[in-house]
């Protein structure tokens, strides 16, 4: 038996937007369910977004100290972005939120996983790329504002931030998902074996 999600959509009799913003909005929709009953069901409509683990030659990443307010906390976590426009390029995408966040480009990009957040209430996806070969950006560094700047940018060695993972002491999702699938993909078929940068992603589907 082959373990996977399959697409699949159940009947939707009704379905409205009660709140539209800036980069996201609410949907309500009237599920009809398999025995028949019609159900509500709201959830936030998300364009999708990127995140980057960013590994140097000694084995490090590079992590942000970030405030978020929805959690009350400081969070650390890996660079990452939203999709900006419909049908973009999610490489691209990452490539400019590596530059943006760390001023950093790299040579050698994978994807590590892709990953719905919170699929009981939000429909956002996240591809989380593996990034090597890293090097100083050129150029000016990108101005940042509200929480951005009072970010705090560092490199942890992966054994560290496993550890933290697993003591219960980082949660940002995408930190945790890309750090324990980067020790899962070298203790399997290695780092060569992940996907392409420009491997399809059903979820956002893009021009490559």
């Amino acid at each position: 038996m082959t373990i996977r999600d399959t697409a699949e959509e159940w009947e939707i009799r009704a379905t409205e937007t009660p709140f539209t913003g800036n980069k996201t909005s609410v949907r309500t929709d009237d599920v009809v369910m398999p025995d028949g009953t019609v159900v509500h069901r709201d959830y936030q409509v998300h364009p999708g977004s990127v995140a980057v683990l960013a590994l140097d030659d000694e084995d490090r990443a590079i992590v942000i100290h970030q405030y978020r307010h929805p959690v009350r906390q400081k969070l650390w976590e890996i660079p990452a972005g939203l999709l900006d426009v419909p049908g973009e390029n999610p490489l691209h995408a990452a490539q400019r939120e590596l530059y943006e966040e760390a001023h950093v480009k790299a040579e050698d990009w994978r994807v590590l996983t892709d990953v719905y957040t919170t699929p009981g209430g939000c429909d956002e996806s996240v591809r989380i790329f593996l990034a090597r070969g890293l090097s100083e950006a050129e150029g000016e560094r990108f101005e940042v504002e509200h929480e951005e700047a009072d970010m705090e940018i560092t490199r942890v060695p992966v054994t560290e931030l496993v550890r933290g993972v697993l003591a219960g002491e980082l949660h940002n999702n995408c930190l945790v998902v890309g750090v324990l699938s980067l020790v899962a993909a070298r203790g399997g078929d290695g780092l060569d074996g992940l996907r392409p940068a420009l491997a399809p992603w059903p979820a956002r589907p893009f021009d490559a």
